[in-house]
């Protein structure tokens, strides 16, 4: 434990001293353009967004220019730092990959500098990703690794996509010694030298396609988290499995819903049970997790065996999950009455994760509905009708998910709301399922869809909810 934000400018990697092109005016590009300056390494800002451009040049002091200007002058770099959202078709990026240039995103960078003990001893890295449950493991990962600190005396942070940057986690007043992050596909394709202490790869379904082009390429990247020197992996998913089983690795700790083989994290009864070296170990109880459901323990399954991996004892893993709570539009539980409890899982934005919010929810009525970008419902559809008392829909596809409905589950109740006003729209809806819903039932705001065709994001759509539940019921 000890003060942070101290910085050794001498330990900067020979690659990233002199000739850096920053590639990104935005967010991303922000925070690492602050790292950069804090070190006091000269760079490049290129970015097409002109207004972005000039407000960093100015705050930072670096020359900018646009991105195909800095295509033609790609000889003048030895290093690109790009922004993760920024994809590798992009032409800028295409030329710095033929002119044989080292591109790394903002986590990479992060590491790079971190290893090279520009901060001071380097940290521990506790890296989580996956299609769905990212969020909510890291969060449990992170309350768990502050238990910890009791023994260790060890602070923890969650960061990356969780709120935190892991540049600021860096740069913090405070020192964290172990970092938790939430990592993205984007930032792991960016990311060559990333080799976590400890990375979990949850679940795979398709998503950010036209990103990688391809679910295969979509999977290659999130596969590069088992790179990691302890890999733990979700075995109960197929794809998961195909590729531990691909990496050649024999030491890859998997967790699964059901009993846990040798080298495995699982469920026994009410527990959750480590089963390493075939000592099997309680760790927590399966009861009372947050979110409740097979989704909320599965994440917390990854979290313990993370945690396991780490040395850490399980009381300290049954205390950090007892106290972990869901953050907001992740499968909390927002209003009950009547019998009825109404569920904000409005970060459910692909069918994938509405799979997962669903599971184990008992009959419930579904409120669902958004910009679906393309992706397949029948599959859903079909695994959970049997689970439906009624069904509301919003948004753009609606029409798609009626559909579906309409030919694998006809006897459903369904309201399709045809209202483009946001609030209205949600009074409609949650009206329709205050009506359906009986004592014992769950109101499930699980869309399977992005939420900008209607809503500012799905923080607005999830608050929306809450309190409309609140007056319709």
């Amino acid at each position: 434990m000890g003060a942070g934000a101290s910085v050794v400018p001498g330990n900067v990697p020979p690659e990233l001293r002199n000739g850096v092109l920053l590639v990104g005016a935005g967010v991303s590009g922000r925070g690492a353009a602050r790292l950069l300056s804090a070190l006091g390494v000269g760079f490049t800002v290129a970015d097409d967004n002109a207004e972005n451009r000039a407000a960093l040049g100015e705050e930072t002091g670096a020359p900018t220019l646009g991105t195909a200007e800095a295509a033609s002058a790609i000889g003048e770099y030895t290093t690109v730092v790009t922004s993760p959202g920024w994809r590798p078709d992009t032409p800028l990026l295409v030329a710095a990959a033929r002119a044989g240039l080292d591109v790394l995103g903002d986590v990479e960078l992060c590491f790079r500098l971190d290893r090279a003990g520009v901060f001071g001893a380097p940290r521990t890295w506790l890296a989580v990703t996956g299609t769905n449950g990212k969020t909510t493991t890291t969060g449990m990962l992170a309350a768990i690794m502050a238990e910890s600190t009791h023994d260790t005396g060890l602070e923890a942070v969650a960061c990356g996509n969780i709120g935190l940057s892991v540049s600021d986690a860096l740069l913090a007043p405070t020192r964290a010694d172990v970092l938790v992050a939430e990592l993205s596909s984007f930032q792991l394709h960016w990311s060559s030298q990333l080799r976590p202490a400890a990375g979990v790869l949850l679940n795979l379904a398709e998503d950010h396609i036209d990103w990688h082009g391809s679910f295969a390429a979509y999977a290659r990247d999130k596969a590069a988290v088992l790179r990691a020197e302890t890999a733990v992996a979700g075995v109960d998913d197929p794809e998961v499995a195909r590729l531990v089983r691909d990496s050649g690795r024999e030491d890859v700790i998997g967790f699964t819903l059901s009993t846990p083989d040798d080298g495995q994290v699982g469920v026994v009864g009410e527990a959750i049970v480590a089963r390493f070296g075939g000592d099997a170990v309680e760790l927590a109880s399966a009861v009372g997790i947050e979110p409740a459901g097979v989704a909320g323990v599965y994440d917390a399954l990854a979290a313990a065996a993370v945690a396991a991996s780490q040395g850490v004892r399980p009381e300290r893993i049954a205390a950090g999950l007892a106290g972990y709570r869901v953050a907001g539009h992740r499968g909390a539980v927002v209003h009950a009455a009547g019998g009825v409890e109404w569920v904000d899982n409005s970060k459910a934005t692909n069918p994938h994760a509405a799979h997962s919010a669903l599971e184990g929810a008992g009959t419930v009525v579904w409120v669902a509905g958004g910009q679906l970008k393309g992706a397949e419902v029948g599959e859903l559809v079909r695994a959970h009708a049997h689970q439906f008392r009624a069904v509301a829909l919003l948004g753009a596809d609606r029409a798609i998910l009626r559909e579906a409905l309409a030919r694998i589950a006809p006897e459903v109740p369904v309201c399709v709301c045809e209202e483009t006003d946001p609030a209205r729209a949600m009074e409609q809806v949650v009206d329709f399922a205050a009506r359906h819903a009986r004592p014992g039932d769950t109101v499930v705001l699980a869309p399977a869809a992005a939420s900008l065709d209607m809503f500012s994001g799905m923080a607005q759509r999830g608050e929306l909810f809450a309190a409309a539940a609140v007056r319709h019921s």
